[in-house]
């Protein structure tokens, strides 16, 4: 698995995730509790691998690609 997130994208994920478990303990009961509970799996899995499936299906990508030479030389 190539990773297709940036930094700033799995930072964000890993706080999600972190927001998702807490309302689910805390606020939610029955299946919505189930479900803010796998939203939290998902979100801490695809921010600590630096994957996302979703990304890869639809062929984006959060990394900005760097280049060795320069696009626009000034003569």
């Amino acid at each position: 698995m190539k990773k297709n997130e940036s930094n700033l994208d799995r930072i964000v994920r890993i706080i999600l995730a972190i927001v998702f478990f807490v309302v689910g303990f805390w606020w939610l009961g029955g299946i919505w509790q189930a479900v803010f509970y796998v939203l939290a799996l998902i979100m801490l899995f695809t921010g600590v691998s630096g994957f996302c499936g979703l990304y890869k299906l639809f062929g984006m990508s959060t990394i900005k690609e760097t280049s060795s030479s320069p696009e626009n030389p000034q003569l």
